[in-house]
């Protein structure tokens, strides 16, 4: 697996490096020795699988509020999608910055996103799945999200959204703190 460091620090691609032979391929997709010499939470709490039918799905920006942030490991299964962080550490030299990355199950990349960082998709084709490793239990009362087209970050999303709960798309302007 090759490390790909991005702008946003603590936030990485992965790469699958894979070792083929006449049968097709074999490649190591975790490593929790390999996240954590790199300061990365590579516990997995929890597995999460999200399907969705629709191009243009959006499900994004969401994080979980201290004590119960969650790092993640994100990867598409089927289909495709653009998928997002965004720095919101206070103090952070990229608070407020965002990356944005696809991913595919043909490429079979996946980022690395850790605590602190809001984190959302959009679909790019029907029928994309996406799994999800976090490294602590989804806890409700502590969800938390920003809105995807927030002027506070200025994300360049590839596409425009066609289907957005309404949770999604009415989180209010960010001021800048992180609850």
């Amino acid at each position: 697996m090759r490390f790909v460091e991005t702008s946003l620090s603590g936030v990485w691609l992965l790469e699958p490096v894979p070792f083929e032979d006449d049968r097709g391929f074999v490649a190591n997709i975790f490593s929790k020795a390999e996240l954590s010499k790199r300061g990365c939470n590579g516990e997995v709490a929890e597995s999460v699988v999200s399907y969705n039918k629709v191009a243009g799905t959006l499900r994004g920006m969401h994080y979980q509020a201290a004590p119960h942030a969650q790092s993640k490991m994100v990867r598409c299964t089927a289909g495709a999608v653009w998928d997002c962080a965004i720095d919101l550490r206070p103090g952070s030299p990229t608070f407020k910055e965002w990356y944005g990355v696809e991913l595919t199950a043909a490429n079979r990349r996946q980022l690395f996103i850790p605590e602190g960082f809001a984190h959302g998709y959009v679909t790019l084709v029907e029928q994309s799945e996406v799994s999800y490793h976090m490294g602590s239990p989804y806890n409700g009362p502590s969800g938390r999200g920003v809105r995807w087209d927030d002027p506070a970050f200025g994300i360049q999303w590839p596409i425009r959204p066609r289907v957005i709960i309404d949770r999604d798309a009415k989180y209010p302007d960010f001021t800048g703190r992180v609850e």
